[in-house]
């Protein structure tokens, strides 16, 4: 972004209700202030238009207002204003609520520690509205909420599975129809992905060890089915009972593996998450949850089948 749209404001005196609304409607944009009156947004920015609604506003009270485009004609000039819009201040602070957090983890319930996760999940998202410029600081900002959404896991996630080594075998779908499955309470996309695919009898288990005799586990350490290598075990399903070629499934198991574990961002993931977020939120069981979540992948493949049959038609 390297051209700007600058407001040019002069209030008129004794309106102080005024000065405060668009003060605060300014801030919230996270424009740079130039000089005093003088505002400027990036001219691609979403907020950008938020200048114009001020400049009327202003004008409709009798004051001075009026937006221009900046005509920068020096580097220098374009580094003067980009460092306005510098946000490592707000990020060192955002890191040390987040190195505070994850200390904190351990004192506090589950339910506590997944709300607190969700407000600095949030924090984050909305600091990176008004980054213009994202840099190194917001990336230590990620992997710092990163390392609190990892301590959590680890603290609340009991029997989250480690990746196992060796090679995943291609298995008869026949031999596990009609079997009772089981994997860990409290679901997650992996699980609710895996749930999906399998779309059998599950039982939800308090850990590993309580797992029904004869039933088929996974998404636990020691299960027939949980992370192998680089894959997550909505993956390590797809490849064992021969589906990974389907290319609409593939593209899930791309969303699921960067939401479970991380690796190359995926484009429909956050919506996903979000998705998966509101029914957790809502839902009073595991059994509810998978219900409802099922839902959601079954519309999710429906979406990238047709997307797929669609490119493959001829132009």
């Amino acid at each position: 972004m390297t051209a700007f749209l600058a407001l040019l404001t002069s209030l008129p005196t004794g309106n102080s209700t005024l000065r405060m609304r668009v003060w605060r409607a300014l801030r919230s944009t996270g424009c740079g202030v130039l000089r005093d009156g003088v505002y400027v947004l990036p001219i691609e920015a979403p907020q950008a238009a938020a200048l114009v609604e001020a400049e009327s506003e202003v004008r409709t009270a009798g004051g001075f207002a009026m937006t221009v485009e900046l005509n920068l004609k020096t580097s220098a000039q374009l580094e003067h204003v980009r460092k306005l819009f510098d946000r490592s201040e707000e990020y060192g602070a955002l890191v040390k609520r987040l190195n505070a957090a994850k200390a904190a983890l351990p004192r506090l319930g589950k339910r506590k520690a997944d709300t607190l996760v969700q407000r600095l999940r949030r924090a984050l998202e909305e600091l990176g509205e008004t980054d213009f410029y994202p840099g190194q600081a917001r990336l230590q900002a990620k992997d710092a909420l990163s390392a609190v959404e990892r301590e959590a896991q680890r603290l609340f996630s009991e029997g989250e599975p480690h990746s196992s080594k060796g090679k995943v075998r291609r298995l008869d779908p026949a031999k596990y129809r009609n079997r009772l499955w089981a994997t860990r309470k409290n679901l997650w996309v992996d699980r609710l992905a895996s749930v999906w695919l399998i779309k059998r009898f599950i039982a939800w288990i308090d850990s590993p060890r309580s797992r029904p005799k004869g039933s088929v586990g996974f998404d636990f350490d020691g299960a027939e089915f949980t992370h192998v290598g680089s894959r997550v075990t909505f993956e390590t399903l797809l490849t064992s009972f021969g589906v990974d070629g389907d290319q609409a499934l593939t593209a899930i198991g791309h969303a699921v593996h960067f939401l479970d574990i991380g690796g190359i961002p995926v484009a429909d993931a956050k919506g996903l998450e979000t998705l998966l977020r509101g029914i957790k939120g809502a839902a009073r069981s595991d059994d509810q949850m998978a219900s409802e979540a099922c839902k959601v992948f079954d519309l999710l493949y429906s979406a990238y089948a047709q997307e797929n049959r669609l490119a493959q038609q001829p132009s």
